[in-house]
């Protein structure tokens, strides 16, 4: 009979502590906010995502300070008696099926998940043939294992300590004695609000049983308590390195305006201009507004179209074949033989400036990869000055990005996205045509000012009309 006694209280021990895993199978949303002491149900919208369930569950580094009530059913064969060897069996005697009991309680969990907890108290009874008062008395501590997910919190629980008994003495009562005994058991509490909990304990405590080498017994209780919870002070969390402050979707690494609300990807307000042909350039920067630049390197900067002439077509546009070491700036040998074409063409016309721009595709940071464009924008740089071009013949820039050619979203369009392009930034002779244009304006109207020396010629015409009277 003790036996299935004490298999009926671990079952439903086990019971209550299982449910809430079958129950709630379910796992947090991964944008379900940080614990913080408040937890957030994984459902609905932000408007009701805030659910009592989820609120109170436990914390870390909580201390529980609680009363308790509740019966305590004594065995039959409860060794707990003053024994008188004069006696029949001693003087010991049945108490009463049930006592009730009453204590306190304090537990300190370091974990969510995991605790230990200390109790006293005192199941006031009687005897069963004599009536008499037979007061017996607990102290015991054990540990406290916790599904602390949810405001409703199953746990387990097991430990030992002391059991004693307070009566008058034998035959009339029981005497004074103590035991050790184990206990064990499970329950669940149910959070109220930050401060109160509600909790639940059923358990058996196993103590020696009557008779000498007899073995044990069980005395199962069940508890209900309340107490109080002191949860640690929230803390200010610091702030994660991938945030967004302005809210724009940029993180703020990549965000090159983090307090400013902007576009993708630089993160930064979009700005309207008056470009009617969009070609980058604005109409009081374009010559021809209404004809987009033919972005070829050549004369960029006018915004008109136009073709790059013949002996410079292999130099401005996409430079093929220049390749580079994975994530790196380093040039692959086999590119380097392009790279001196390009230097014989700038030999060929010294009067000539390059841009070299480097292009990325968009896998990766885009900081990462606007440092990346430009540190191999800078290795092709250094690589023809080391064949003999003058720095002051080359600038360098790396977009990123920014400017891709073809989709990133496959590898061929992502392979087109990495390259090398040249521009021509101006030539000797470029810059006498557009100065022969601007002269050639001027002149209209300067041909006025030189009638002013005109009159000094005239004069003399005059000069030798007297002449002929003479």
């Amino acid at each position: 009979m003790e036996h299935r006694s004490i298999a009926t209280s671990i079952v439903f021990a086990i019971g209550l502590f299982a449910l809430p895993r079958v129950v709630h199978a379910e796992e947090p949303s991964a944008d379900a906010p940080p614990d913080d002491g408040r937890r957030f149900s994984p459902r609905g919208t932000a408007k009701n995502r805030d659910k009592w369930i989820h609120r109170w569950a436990p914390v870390r580094h909580m201390v529980e300070l609680g009363i308790y009530g509740g019966v305590w059913f004594p065995s039959k064969h409860l060794e707990l008696f003053g024994p008188n060897p004069d006696l029949p069996r001693f003087g010991n005697q049945r108490m009463r099926l049930v006592a009730p009991e009453v204590g306190l309680r304090a537990a300190y969990f370091p974990s969510r998940f995991i605790g230990i907890e200390i109790e006293g108290g005192a199941m006031p009874g009687r005897t069963k043939d004599t009536d008499a008062r037979a007061t017996a008395w607990a102290l015991r501590g054990h540990v406290i294992a916790q599904l602390g997910l949810w405001s409703i919190t199953p746990f387990l629980l097991a430990g030992t300590g002391l059991v004693g008994m307070s009566s008058t003495a034998v035959p009339q009562g029981l005497g004074k004695d103590q035991d050790v005994a184990i206990h064990f058991g499970g329950g669940a509490k149910v959070y109220i609000n930050r401060w109160v909990l509600l909790r639940l304990d059923v358990r058996d405590v196993v103590s020696n049983r009557a008779g000498v080498g007899e073995g044990l017994t069980s005395s199962p209780e069940v508890l209900l308590g309340l107490s109080f919870t002191l949860r640690p002070k929230k803390q200010k969390k610091a702030k994660p390195t991938n945030m967004d402050r302005d809210g724009d979707r940029v993180l703020d690494p990549e965000d090159f305006c983090p307090d400013v609300f902007g576009v993708q990807p630089r993160g930064c307000p979009q700005v309207c201009i008056d470009d009617n042909d969009s070609d980058g350039l604005t109409n009081t920067e374009d010559e021809c507004i209404d004809d987009p630049e033919s972005r070829n390197g050549f004369e960029d900067g006018d915004g008109c179209p136009d073709e790059v002439p013949p002996e410079l077509s292999d130099l401005a546009g996409i430079m093929e074949g220049i390749q580079f070491d994975t994530d790196k700036d380093t040039i692959k040998g086999e590119s380097k033989s392009n790279i001196d074409n390009a230097v014989a063409v700038m030999k060929k016309y010294p009067t000539i400036r390059v841009r070299v721009v480097g292009h990325t595709d968009n896998q990766g940071g885009y900081k990462h990869n606007l440092d990346l464009s430009r540190r191999r924008a800078e290795s092709v740089e250094k690589y023809m000055v080391d064949g003999g071009i003058d720095t002051d013949r080359i600038e360098t820039a790396g977009v990123g990005p920014d400017q891709p050619i073809d989709s990133n979203e496959n590898a061929t369009g992502r392979a087109k996205n990495r390259r090398i392009e040249f521009q021509i930034l101006e030539e000797a002779a470029g810059k006498g045509r557009k100065k022969s244009k601007v002269k050639s304006k001027d002149e209209e109207p300067k041909p006025e000012p030189p009638k002013d020396p005109d009159p000094d010629p005239e004069p003399e015409p005059p000069k030798t009309e007297p002449e002929p009277p003479k």
